[in-house]
C-alpha cells in the first residue's frame, strides 16, 4: 500500500471512528469499539472501500498509533469528539509534560490555559520530539512546557492512552511553562 493510499485510509478511519461515526451509519459502543465488517460495509456503502488488510496496514505502521484492535473490534485511542469512555485508570503523570501548537494561540493560552477545545481532553507528550511535531501540523511550532507533577499533586486527574498519549481535562495557565515569547 502507497503512502498516500495509507493516509487517506488513517484519516477516513479516525474521522468516523473519533467524530463523525452516524455520518457513514456506525454505532460505537461505549467505550468507542465498532466491529471492523461494520466499519467496512459502511466506508464501501458510502463510496469509500479499503480492505481488512488495509485497515491492518494502516494499524500497524501509523507512527503515532492511532487505533487498536482487538480480536474483531477497533477504536481509536483518544481524540474523540464523540462521547466515548475508554476506560483509562488516572495514571501519575512525569514532572514535565509538553504541548505543541502554534504562535497565534499564544494570548488565548496565555488567559484560560490550555482547553480542550472539541475533544474531551487536552492532548500532551512525554517527550519534547513529539511536542514539535503535532504543533508543527498548523504552523511554526511553539512547545510549551506543562508541570503535570504540579498538578497531579493539586488535584488534578491524568490519564494515559494506549498510544502514549496523556489526557487531562484542562491545563490552567499556571501550570504552563512557555517561550520567551509566551512571558506575560
Amino acid at each position: 500500500m502507497d503512502e498516500r493510499r495509507t493516509v487517506r485510509v488513517s484519516k477516513y478511519i479516525a474521522r468516523h471512528l473519533r467524530h463523525q461515526p452516524e455520518r457513514i451509519g456506525l454505532v460505537p459502543d461505549e467505550g468507542g469499539w465498532v466491529e471492523i465488517d461494520a466499519l467496512i460495509a459502511a466506508a464501501a456503502a458510502h463510496g469509500f472501500r479499503f480492505t481488512r488488510e488495509e485497515l491492518d496496514h494502516v494499524v500497524a505502521v501509523n507512527d503515532k498509533r492511532r487505533f487498536t484492535v482487538e480480536g474483531n473490534r477497533i477504536r481509536a485511542n483518544q481524540g474523540h469528539s464523540i462521547e466515548v469512555d475508554l476506560g483509562l485508570p488516572p495514571a501519575i503523570p512525569p514532572e514535565l509534560l509538553y504541548h505543541g501548537t502554534v504562535a497565534r494561540h499564544l494570548a488565548a493560552i496565555r488567559a484560560e490555559g490550555l482547553r480542550p477545545m472539541t475533544r474531551h481532553d487536552v492532548h500532551l507528550s512525554a517527550d519534547i520530539e513529539t511536542a514539535t511535531r503535532v504543533g508543527a501540523r498548523k504552523g511554526r511550532p511553539v512547545v510549551l512546557t506543562v508541570e503535570a507533577g504540579a498538578m497531579h499533586r493539586d488535584g488534578h486527574v491524568f490519564r494515559v492512552s494506549a498510544n502514549g498519549v496523556w489526557l487531562t481535562q484542562a491545563v490552567p495557565p499556571r501550570y504552563l511553562r512557555c517561550p520567551q515569547d509566551f512571558a506575560a
